[in-house]
């Protein structure tokens, strides 16, 4: 299907919400529930250097220097998690060098979460589980460009 040079214009003029293609977005924030605040804490300000930003008793928000951020909020024995399972199965965050990529290794592997490390397609990931046993994986591309062109064949059911 091709699309005419002026349909952003004529989606404006015709008022419809389509009007102007979106393009260069990005994920602001995750959030995560943990089982222990402290712990989940110091994993990720060592693993990816976040730092807190505010927080209560329950809840913390953490930000990295070029703006991710990542909200965990405490779930003790007994708390009911709002969603049952359905959210958030894994964080995947972007390393902005190899070095910074094998720090998150190390980090996973002095804290027993670490899985492996595999590369495919122009991009090497490492793998682990954070202190609430979460799913966390680490990129980082070495190619070019700054967006996926397919799905990796090891998350793509065929």
């Amino acid at each position: 299907m091709t699309t005419s040079p002026n349909a952003p214009q004529q989606a404006q003029e015709e008022g419809r919400d389509d009007a102007l293609p979106i393009s260069g977005m990005r994920l602001a924030s995750a959030v995560l529930y943990v089982s222990d605040l402290g712990e989940s804490i110091g994993f990720y300000r060592e693993l990816l250097g976040l730092e807190v930003v505010m927080g209560t008793r329950d809840a913390v928000l953490l930000v990295s220097d070029a703006g991710s951020e990542l909200y965990l909020r405490s779930l003790g024995k007994g708390d009911p998690c709002e969603h049952d399972g359905i959210g958030v199965q894994s964080l995947i965050w972007t390393a902005p060098d190899i070095s910074a990529l094998h720090h998150c290794e190390q980090v996973l592997k002095d804290r027993d979460g670490y899985l492996g490390t595999e590369s495919d397609d122009g991009f090497t990931w490492a793998e682990g589980r954070d202190p609430s046993d979460i799913p966390v994986v680490v990129t980082y591309l070495q190619l070019d460009e700054t967006a996926r062109r397919r799905i990796i064949a090891r998350l793509s059911t065929q």
